[in-house]
């Protein structure tokens, strides 16, 4: 009986494996290739060189063995239940899930417990690998393993810009798409994000004084990202969350896709919660405010303007310097007397 070549690892070549050789770079496994050993082979937990080079972000090493022969849709694993394009999209590694698809992954496979590559990178807010993943093919409305819809998870996840790749392939021509995904970002506006990652991972880990909690915060591309971590005394980090905090701003887009306008207290606030004139929370508030442009909205930024908190006083005189130039720029296109 001939032993399926799947199952079996495949003997080293001068003491080194297809394994070994996926994280010491693209020369090693081209060696290893011109050998004779095949791309396909498993490792003692049945996992497969292409799905290690996937979630180890090793693009050039993926292309190799996939024009090797290495099968893009291959599950592998303990229980044969993970996918490369998963593994690649949860870690969005944006290049590795590209050079699959263009191999013929498919981008709506399912892998364990009913996960495709979007719900991964939905989930956790890899913007650039769902753009990839939709541009694709991937069905932007295909639910979750709970059911839970794509749009409905980016406007929990906080990421603006994942949002948006889902609203232009169509995420909210469902009906209630919108309005569900509308109610959780309002719903994630009054959560204190900080203090539930804290409070999840002192319940997890317990609150004692072997670690500590480390807060960082960081800015990419307009939208911020709050991180949790569980640190030990010596200063390394073993457990940890975090979030993106774009829901102001997904709110607001989510309102001028269904036609509705909150009110002008409701996007100060938003702007506010989180950061500063760089982030998108404040811009997209500002930019609805600049579209409005009545008088009732040029007063409240007047006030604003006068408001004690410096914040506030500073987003009042960006409303009003924006309200200002929209109204020069209508005035230039439109010639009195037309």
């Amino acid at each position: 009986m001939t032993e399926d070549p799947m199952t079996r690892a495949y003997p080293a070549v001068d003491g080194q494996s297809l394994f070994d050789a996926v994280y010491e770079g693209e020369d090693a496994v081209v060696r290893l290739l011109r050998a004779g050993v095949p791309a396909e082979s498993s490792d003692e937990d049945g996992a497969s060189p292409l799905y290690l080079a996937a979630v180890s972000d090793r693009p050039g090493v993926v292309r190799l063995l996939l024009a090797a022969g290495a099968d893009p849709d291959r599950a592998c694993g303990p229980e044969a239940g993970d996918l490369p394009i998963c593994g690649a999209a949860c870690g969005g590694h944006t290049e590795v899930v590209e050079a699959l698809l263009s191999a013929g992954a498919r981008p709506d496979l399912r892998e364990q417990f009913g996960f495709t590559a979007l719900r991964w990178a939905v989930g956790l807010g890899h913007s650039g690998t769902a753009r990839t993943l939709l541009a694709h093919g991937a069905d932007p409305c295909l639910p979750g393993p709970e059911g839970e819809a794509p749009l409905f998870l980016a406007a929990r996840r906080g990421s603006l810009e994942t949002v948006r790749a889902l609203l232009h392939h169509g995420a909210g021509a469902p009906e209630g798409a919108l309005e569900e995904a509308l109610d959780e970002a309002r719903r994630m506006l009054d959560v204190d994000l900080e203090q539930e990652m804290r409070g999840g991972l002192l319940e997890a880990y317990g609150d004692t004084e072997a670690h500590h909690v480390v807060v960082h915060r960081a800015v990419v591309d307009g939208g911020e990202t709050l991180t949790v971590e569980l640190v030990r005394g010596n200063g390394e980090p073993f457990a940890g969350q975090d979030q993106q905090t774009g829901h102001g701003a997904i709110a607001t887009l989510l309102e001028n896709e269904l036609g509705l306008s909150a009110p002008f207290e409701e996007l100060a606030r938003r702007a506010l919660r989180s950061g500063g004139p760089e982030l998108d929370n404040w811009h997209a508030s500002a930019e609805a405010l600049r579209e409005r442009g009545d008088e009732e909205t040029r007063q409240a930024a007047a006030a604003w303007c006068a408001a004690a908190d410096p914040r506030l006083r500073a987003f009042g005189a960006d409303v009003l310097a924006r309200c200002r130039t929209e109204q020069a720029r209508r005035a230039q296109k439109s010639p009195s007397g037309d």
